[in-house]
């Protein structure tokens, strides 16, 4: 099983590199994206979940649609993304299912920083996938958190993908920058190992990153982006495809996990 995920947020990291950038041009670089990888979807055939904050689904109404009419999974991730506040599980959700018009069973934090997990559950998500187990100086130090899913209360938490015992991580930036032979052969560990596989993207990877010096990003997000990302995107995806593995929304994975445990 195959979860492919987005982080569907305003594009705010030149703001992380003393960029002053507005939130309007964000929405411009993450919509962008966000189609790009809605045509790359569709062209395979496959469904993701779309993790979006507050702030995104109110400013991208067409592209909200675009997502539920092709048969994705639509999640919370916050509402500003800059400007993460604890009431953020509470009015996500309530931002996201007022736009969608549906209900909403996941959240994921911003930057996938830690989360109450009382309000979690208070709030009626069924998962959470706001932990990435693994160690990244200056962002991560979880190598005693599992790896795998796991139950907290009645929410399940669903941490993104990291290779067996030395706990690689294979999200975003694996993809930029590993040899893409390489980083096949490491998902393929994964799925023998688990028997699913977790990952996560953002919409303004597959913008021409490259081509804006202005926006002062680091060369191992910069590489690879835009019409390559999108490339490299499509080739895993084929790849993945090619192998028999299927391609599942996160509410799905809990409906068979919980089903398997009552059995």
């Amino acid at each position: 099983m195959i979860l492919l995920s987005f982080d569907t947020e305003e594009f705010d990291v030149p703001r992380e590199h003393g960029v002053d950038f507005s939130l309007e041009r964000g929405m411009d670089v993450s919509v962008a994206g966000t189609n790009r990888i809605l045509d790359c979807l569709a062209m395979n055939g496959v469904r993701a979940t779309f993790f979006c904050t507050g702030n995104f689904a109110e400013r991208a109404p067409e592209v909200m649609r675009r997502i539920m009419a092709e048969r994705h999974e639509v999640a919370c991730h916050g509402v500003d993304h800059w400007r993460p506040q604890a009431t953020d599980v509470e009015r996500s959700k309530q931002i996201v299912e007022r736009v969608t018009g549906r209900t909403v069973s996941g959240y994921r934090q911003p930057r996938m920083f830690p989360v109450s997990d009382g309000e979690i559950e208070r709030m009626g998500y069924r998962y959470n996938s706001s932990l990435n187990p693994a160690f990244i100086p200056g962002r991560y130090m979880h190598l005693s958190a599992p790896r795998t899913w796991f139950m907290r209360g009645s929410v399940m938490q669903i941490p993104a993908s990291v290779t067996p015992w030395v706990r690689f991580p294979l999200f975003w930036l694996a993809l930029h920058n590993l040899p893409e032979g390489l980083y096949h052969a490491l998902v393929r560990r994964v799925l023998r190992h688990d028997g699913y596989f977790v990952t996560y993207f953002h919409p303004w990877e597959f913008y021409e990153l490259r081509e804006h010096p202005e926006f002062r990003m680091p060369f191992i997000i910069r590489n690879n982006s835009g019409a390559a990302m999108v490339a490299r995107l499509d080739r895993l995806i084929k790849m993945l495809k090619d192998r028999g593995h299927h391609f599942i929304t996160f509410n799905e994975f809990v409906d068979i996990k919980l089903s398997e445990t009552q059995q």
